[in-house]
């Protein structure tokens, strides 16, 4: 027999999938859960647990889904299949998958990343809104259908109201009359057999004519419909069964549509369970604060500060447990209650858990060796039933335990060899120990005895381990230290509790003298050991001290950098603010002078117009390059690739913003269109800017450019406005005048004539147009205008 299924329970992880259980929303995933067993293949294994993790992603970055708690609808689905009728909850079942579809398509959609695990389930979640439409429409409740599930169960309804209200009020008249009422019981209508009656006095029976339909327990009372009442409920009745009828009819249909659909219902309601156990899956790992340990083949485990998961996180002491590699077996000893059997059931049951794909109560970066089988003889069994003492019921689960054992096993003995001589007892333990070791099988056993401590420092692949105990306090620290043998501190422990000194001499003097050394060497150790740990607590405190410092010197530099830096932007943002004030000034100052100019007729004036409009310039600019020169600029710069027509590149010259057109001339020298102006520039004042328009964060300057003479002859101003279009010319025609050009083109496009409209009333009131014309053939006709100023 396997004999792995007898020590799920002697490790508690029936206790496990029960917490899984409750974290499940749906009837047969919370089955999944209480069934789950460790996978059968490694690859299986990493599977699950990758499902887990990815679920533990989403949950985190999206929230929980709500599977609504569905409940099986296997039968429900067959009984359609085969022809049969749903009644109205069964169909509401059937409904609430559908509902629940929608929520996880929604859910999925709203993923951008994670969960590919989980792909196949939320793939194969397919919803039908149609279906889920016809039902929800239909049926209010289990115990109601909607009148509007179809037009004639609504006719029948409306029906029956006013037939039923015509006889309510003719029994109303009934009762209410002043001759009927001395008949009464009470004065009220009521119902026997899905009939409207009249409660009569039973000594009044022979003179109120009707169908008696009941009595009262007492016999005082008869129920009494009237004849003037029986063709009305005749009606009723009939009403009555067309409405069954109808109901009938409907739910039949319902069925068939869900009978059409079923394959696809079947599948998508187990793809939500599927997606329902790995969300509950990933909401345990929350629970227990578990983590993913790195699953291997290689029988290496490596639990760093691992907990056992039944015990309340805030008093469970965090164990290291490492098996595997340099050694394959461990002994761990040391006094009662002081934490053995807790550290080799934590051992067990984390390693059961790792292999059905649960997160575990570990730190990072812990390593899980996935075993084929665990088991484990833990607990006293002894049965007076089967007349089994402790010793031979522990001897029948080694037994079973030696017989299946293998390289792909992970052995657990508590307490091995006790319960019998203890002579005979270690070298029993001594024997079994050898031969689940022959086996290549994985090894943790607990013991007192002293022999099995020289059994571990003796045998290679074998290594002690200890379960720390507190002397002075009597108390257990639960830490497990591998590498140390433990004590069993008996006499220390009774001296404590005042057992009087001669006898615990005497006892002493009674151990052999080999036992004695060998103990006093592991007393020896131990109190070297825990010298060694204050050292090194104490080193790790001056480490922490050294850090500390370190972070907080780090944290005042950091402070220091940003009130520079701060302090660097207010000057930036202030010396910004001064200029743009200044431009302002300078843009009004040249909107009076343009206008001034426009105005006067004397050729002089305006050339002193547009000289005071170049000093103004010219004043502009020098206070923009003083404040660009101020600015850091890298002198190291290289462009990170060679420059293509096309680029948007940084002009530290003139500290703007432009676009390539050529590539360098024979002079080295590239054609930069920067604003409205055509420049020639060399490489080196250049800087790319990749996927922006805006300056690089190496270079600084203001977004005005210096008054170049245009290189170019034309404007091109398709694509703006009127008022745009004026503004851009009235700088244009000014840098034009100051440079003594006299002649340009203007692209304004053909389009609907707009633009070329407003450019010619332009044109035709600037003082400084000697004439325009439209451009000729080749010139680009109607879609451009050549200017020629005075």
């Amino acid at each position: 027999m396997d004999y792995s299924v007898k020590s799920y329970e002697s490790l508690e992880l029936p206790q496990i999938r029960h917490m899984l259980a409750k974290e499940c929303q749906c009837e047969e995933s919370a089955a999944l859960a209480e069934a789950l067993e460790p996978a059968g293949t490694l690859d299986g294994a990493r599977r699950r647990m990758k499902r887990t993790s990815d679920a533990v992603g989403l949950i985190t970055h999206y929230g929980g889904l709500d599977f609504g708690g569905l409940r099986d609808i296997e039968r429900l689905l067959l009984l359609a299949e085969q022809g049969g009728s749903l009644s109205p909850g069964d169909l509401l079942t059937v409904a609430d998958v559908l509902k629940v579809s929608k929520r996880v398509v929604a859910y999925r959609k709203n993923i951008k990343t994670g969960g590919d695990s989980l792909s196949e389930f939320f793939n194969g979640v397919v919803p039908n809104a149609d279906l889920e439409e016809r039902i929800v429409s239909a049926i209010i409740s289990p115990e109601e259908i909607a009148d509007s599930a179809s037009p004639e169960l609504l006719s029948i309804r409306r029906k029956s109201r006013a037939v039923a209200e015509e006889l309510r009020v003719s029994l109303q008249k009934i009762i209410m009359s002043p001759d009927k009422q001395k008949y009464l019981q009470e004065a009220l209508i009521t119902v026997r057999d899905n009939r409207y009656v009249i409660p009569v006095k039973a000594q009044y029976r022979g003179e109120f004519p009707g169908l008696v339909h009941d009595t009262s327990g007492s016999g005082g009372t008869y129920f009494i419909e009237p004849m003037a009442a029986v063709d009305a409920n005749n009606k009723l009745a009939v009403l009555r069964s067309e409405e069954q009828k109808e109901i009938a009819r409907i739910l039949a249909e319902l069925s068939s549509l869900v009978a059409v659909a079923a394959g696809s219902v079947r599948s998508t309601y187990k793809n939500i369970i599927m997606l329902d156990f790995a969300f509950a899956c990933g909401r345990l790992s929350f629970q227990l604060d578990g983590r993913e340990p790195e699953l291997n083949a290689d029988g290496i485990i490596d639990f760093v500060r691992a907990r056992h998961p039944l015990l309340a996180k805030s008093k469970a002491v965090p164990i290291d447990v490492r098996l595997g590699g340099a050694y394959t077996s461990l002994i761990i000893t040391g006094p009662n209650t002081g934490g053995k059997t807790v550290a080799l059931k934590t051992l067990g049951l984390l390693s059961l858990m790792a292999a059905c794909g649960l997160h575990i109560p570990v730190a990072e970066n812990s390593k899980a060796a996935f075993f084929k089988s665990v088991m484990a003889d833990i607990g006293d069994e002894q049965s007076i039933e089967q007349s089994l003492s402790t010793f031979s019921a522990h001897m029948k689960n080694i037994i079973a335990i030696l017989d299946c054992c293998d390289r792909d096993s992970l052995v657990l003995f508590d307490e091995i060899g006790a319960g019998t001589d203890p002579v005979e007892g270690a070298a029993l333990a001594i024997a079994i120990l050898e031969k689940v070791k022959a086996t290549g099988a994985a090894l943790a056993a607990t013991t007192h005895y002293a022999e099995l401590k020289q059994y571990a420092l003796n045998t290679d692949g074998v290594e002690n381990a200890s379960c720390e105990f507190d002397v002075k306090s009597l108390k257990p620290t639960y830490r497990l230290l591998i590498g140390v043998p433990g004590r069993s501190n008996a006499f220390a422990i009774a001296e404590r509790l005042g057992l009087d000194g001669d006898v615990i001499a005497r006892a002493g003097e009674l151990i052999s003298a080999d036992n004695s050394r060998f103990e006093e060497v592991i007393s020896k150790l131990e109190t070297a050991r825990q010298a060694a740990e204050k050292e090194k607590e104490h080193a790790n405190d001056l480490l922490r001290q050294a850090s500390a410092r370190k972070a907080k010197a780090e944290q005042e530099y950091l402070g220091l950098e940003r009130t520079r830096d701060a302090l660097l932007k207010d000057a930036e943002k202030e010396k910004e603010r001064l200029l743009e004030d200044s431009r302002r000034q300078i843009s009004g100052i040249m909107e009076q002078l343009n206008k001034l100019a426009r105005e006067l007729d004397d050729e002089n004036a305006r050339k002193k117009v547009l000289e005071a409009k170049l000093a103004a310039n010219t004043g502009l600019n020098r206070l923009e390059n003083e404040i660009a020169e101020r600015k850091p600029v890298n002198d190291h710069y290289e462009l990170p690739r060679p420059l293509k027509v096309g680029d948007s590149v940084f002009v530290t010259d003139v500290n703007r913003n432009g676009t390539v057109q050529s590539l360098p001339d024979k002079n080295g020298k590239l054609t930069v269109i920067v604003g409205n102006v055509k420049m020639k520039l060399e490489q080196s004042s250049l800087r790319l800017l990749e996927g922006s328009i805006g300056k690089p964060k190496s270079a600084g300057g203001t977004s005005v450019v210096r008054v170049e003479a245009p290189t170019r002859l034309e404007i091109d101003v398709r694509g703006k406005t009127a008022m745009e279009t004026e503004i851009e010319l009235d700088s244009f025609i000014d840098n034009c005048a100051m440079n003594k050009v006299k002649n340009f083109t203007i692209i304004h496009g053909k389009g609907t004539g707009a633009l070329r409209a407003a450019v010619a009333v332009y044109l035709k009131s600037h003082k400084a147009v000697k004439s325009y014309r439209p451009g000729a053939y080749g010139e680009g006709e109607h879609g451009v205008t050549v200017v020629e100023l005075k």
